[in-house]
């Protein structure tokens, strides 16, 4: 395996856990049950402001080096072997 491969490798696994982690630390946006006893335990309007936009940002920001990562490996690993 090739430099490229093993940075490539590195790069997707970071990103797609900082991926994970950013989508998990979102707040709640739906009307159901789990929205009903997080409002009761928090303030509905918390998340709104700058910090959201931010995390906004940040998830589409490692989504989309995860997706480059993703279709950069399709194209530069060999087919066929490991």
């Amino acid at each position: 395996m090739g430099i490229l491969n093993i940075f490539l490798t590195a790069v997707l696994f970071i990103s797609g856990f900082l991926t994970i982690i950013l989508i998990l630390m979102h707040s709640g946006k739906g009307t159901g049950v789990s929205d009903m006893i997080a409002s009761s335990v928090y303030n509905a309007s918390v998340g709104s402001g700058i910090l959201e936009k931010n995390l906004d940002r940040l998830t589409i920001i490692t989504t989309t080096i995860f997706m480059l990562t993703v279709i950069v490996m399709a194209i530069v690993f060999p087919t066929g072997t490991i």
